[in-house]
């Protein structure tokens, strides 16, 4: 086991825990992805798009900065020197999947950050059910793409 890849997802993890303790503390919000995003697209409701934009910007420059610090990100493209590969289905079924992804987020009313992050934290009941969900759904997927559709992903 990597010592230092352990203690980065735990500083990780930690940073993910108080940005959403930080963001219902100071705002009142969930820190839901789907949500912030799509609350930035729809503008609903008006003039509420400082913080989303600021927490978007926080998501995107964090790891930048531990790459800029010499942190890297890890090498999760199982190719050497590489950070992110292709995607292993290619990248039409990328975009198919991260529509379904999107679609899914709206009929869920919400995200795995959103239901899995916050929502479990308070210990609310719907976000129990879609959290239980998103697992059984993913590991549905899994099991088709690999074993029936032969995907060998």
């Amino acid at each position: 086991m990597n010592a230092m890849a352990s203690l980065q997802g735990l500083v990780g993890g930690v940073l993910i825990g108080l940005s959403a303790v930080w963001l219902m503390g100071a705002l009142g919000r969930i820190a839901g992805i789907s949500g912030i995003i799509g609350g930035l697209i729809t503008q609903r409701p008006k003039g509420d798009s400082a913080w989303r934009v600021a927490f978007l910007a926080g998501l995107i420059s964090g790891p930048l900065l531990v790459m800029a610090v010499g942190g890297g990100l890890g090498n999760v493209a199982g190719v050497p020197g590489a950070v992110i590969g292709e995607p292993a289905g290619g990248v039409p079924l990328m975009l198919l999947a991260g529509l379904l992804v999107g679609l899914g987020t709206g009929l869920g009313s919400g995200c795995t950050s959103g239901h899995g992050v916050c929502g479990l934290a308070r210990l609310a009941p719907r976000s129990m059910a879609a959290t239980g969900t998103f697992l059984v759904a993913a590991i549905a997927t899994v099991y088709v793409v690999r074993h029936v559709i032969g995907g060998g992903v």
